[in-house]
C-alpha cells in the first residue's frame, strides 16, 4: 500500500526530483509531483509525494519543518479529493 503526502511551501523553483530526493534518505518514494498553474505552467508551491505506507509516519516526521530551498516546508497526510 501506498500513501500520498502533501508537501506546501516549497519554493517555485522546486522540480519533481529535487522534491523526491529530499524525501529519500527516509524511506522509499514511489513518486513525486509538483502542481502547475494551468495558464503559466508555473509552480503553485505545492506537491505531493506518494510514499510506501510504512514510511509515511517517518517522513513527516522527519521533513515537517525543515527547509527546501530556504524556505520551511509542510508536510502531512494528502486528504482525499473531494467531488
Amino acid at each position: 500500500m501506498t500513501k500520498t503526502l502533501y508537501v506546501g511551501n516549497l519554493p517555485w523553483s522546486s522540480t519533481e526530483s529535487t522534491l523526491a530526493d529530499a524525501f529519500r534518505p527516509y524511506g522509499n518514494v514511489i513518486s513525486s509531483r509538483i502542481i502547475t498553474d494551468k495558464e503559466t505552467g508555473r509552480s503553485r508551491g505545492f506537491g505531493f509525494v506518494e510514499v510506501a505506507d510504512e514510511d509515511a509516519e517517518k517522513m513527516i516526521e522527519a521533513m515537517n519543518g525543515n527547509e527546501i530551498g530556504g524556505r520551511q516546508i509542510v508536510v502531512n497526510e494528502a486528504k482525499p479529493k473531494q467531488g
